[in-house]
């Protein structure tokens, strides 16, 4: 049986710097190595255009006059033609399990996507999965991003609402102190996100969005506080040095340890505590919408933790270090200032009358419960013993974050 003829195409008049090589390159990849390709054109000069290719990508030329008396190329592939695929690193899959470590030569190419050797190699030292990965990073993200919400118009900046003065000063300062927070809760992501490599792509979004919810938070609490005129009011010593604690955390696992497990999910707390005893419409609306963002963050930090714990059992004790070492660090500060204090209590008493303000304080010292509660139960997902997990949660910073 005789063979069949090797494939031709006709590149007509387009020459091989119009867009002709898309088609040789097309019919030449369908190809076998050995295989041969027969090509016909009447561009000028397409001939030596093709014979300078062809030498560089490692294809055998050859010409010779068809019947017609036309020029025909008759192209065979190289046994080392592969050109910008030759030493080419893949790196992994787009869909499915990430790999366990993301190479420097991967550089910010799509996961999945393959790697022309040659590239430059790109440092980020947040490069291997125990160190970031949250199992359910890819569904937080999708959440995240169908729950934002754009603070012009999912709060009505517009409701109408009369405080006495002493209740509107509370408010300003409980803003003030949740700015200064959210400001930390913002940047401590935002230094790590520069460092985690983009293979990790689902981490990378999560945060990234995570970045723009304390940006928000941050927006919102502003607006509130000078909705009536007022500047924001103070803040102390003892709450910045407990934030600054947050900047010294040696690495990721240890900051979202730190901020999201511990403070963020005290002050899930605290917020669903200002939505309830809110003395307006606003306040209220600030705190549900907020309140909801940051549950996510702390499911992140948990999903994290868990992941890394489930690798890697003996993390469990550096996490323990970094509650005692920020204790111990904190000790000789006042934590919660007393204005933020008082302000929670006058915004659940909602009066100033002795049996008003009773209740009010009621109300904080079960915020305070609550938050140890939670802090406990979150420890003890962790891996925690229940006694260590009750001294641990109580070690915690007074700050709240």
């Amino acid at each position: 049986m005789a063979a069949s003829p090797p494939p031709a195409i006709d590149i007509e008049s387009l020459g091989l710097d119009q867009g002709a090589l898309l088609l040789i390159r097309r019919a030449l990849a369908e190809r076998p190595v050995g295989g041969e390709l027969h090509v016909r054109g009447t561009a000028p000069a397409w001939e030596l255009h093709l014979e300078a290719w062809c030498r560089g990508q490692g294809h055998p030329l050859r010409f010779e006059q068809d019947d017609a008396g036309m020029t025909l190329a008759r192209i065979t592939r190289g046994p080392h033609a592969e050109g910008r695929w030759r030493g080419a690193q893949p790196t992994g899959h787009a869909r499915g399990d990430t790999e366990a470590e993301a190479l420097p030569s991967w550089g910010l190419a799509a996961r999945g996507a393959t790697v022309e050797a040659g590239s430059p190699d790109f440092f980020f030292s947040l490069h291997q999965r125990h160190e970031l990965w949250a199992a359910t990073a890819g569904e937080l993200y999708a959440q995240a991003a169908a729950a934002q919400w754009d603070p012009a118009t999912a709060i009505d900046w517009a409701a109408h609402f009369e405080l006495p003065p002493a209740i509107e000063a509370a408010v300003v300062q409980v803003m003030t102190y949740l700015i200064e927070n959210e400001n930390a809760a913002l940047l401590v992501p935002a230094r790590h996100l520069g460092q985690i490599h983009p293979h990790f792509r689902e981490v990378l979004q999560l945060l990234a969005l995570q970045c723009a919810d304390e940006a928000r938070h941050i927006e919102v609490f502003t607006r509130r506080a000078t909705l009536r005129g007022h500047e924001p009011a103070l803040s102390t010593a003892g709450g910045q040095a407990s934030l600054r604690t947050l900047f010294e955390a040696p690495d990721f696992s240890i900051a979202t340890f730190l901020l999201a497990v511990l403070g963020e999910g005290s002050f899930v707390n605290l917020l669903n505590f200002l939505q309830a005893h809110a003395p307006d419409p606003v306040t209220r609306q600030i705190a549900r919408l907020a309140a909801r963002d940051e549950a996510r963050h702390v499911a992140f930090g948990m999903a994290h933790l868990e992941y890394r714990l489930s690798v890697q059992p003996e993390f469990q004790a550096r996490l323990r270090n970094a509650i005692e070492l920020r204790y111990d660090a904190l000790a000789a500060t006042a934590g919660l200032n007393e204005e933020v204090f008082d302000a929670l209590v006058l915004l659940a008493a909602g009066a100033l009358s002795p049996a008003a303000i009773a209740h009010g304080h009621a109300a904080v010292q079960q915020l305070q419960r609550d938050m140890a509660a939670g802090r406990r139960a979150r420890l003890a997902r962790l891996g925690f013993a229940r006694e260590e997990a009750e001294r641990l949660s109580e070690l915690h910073t007074r700050n709240f974050m």
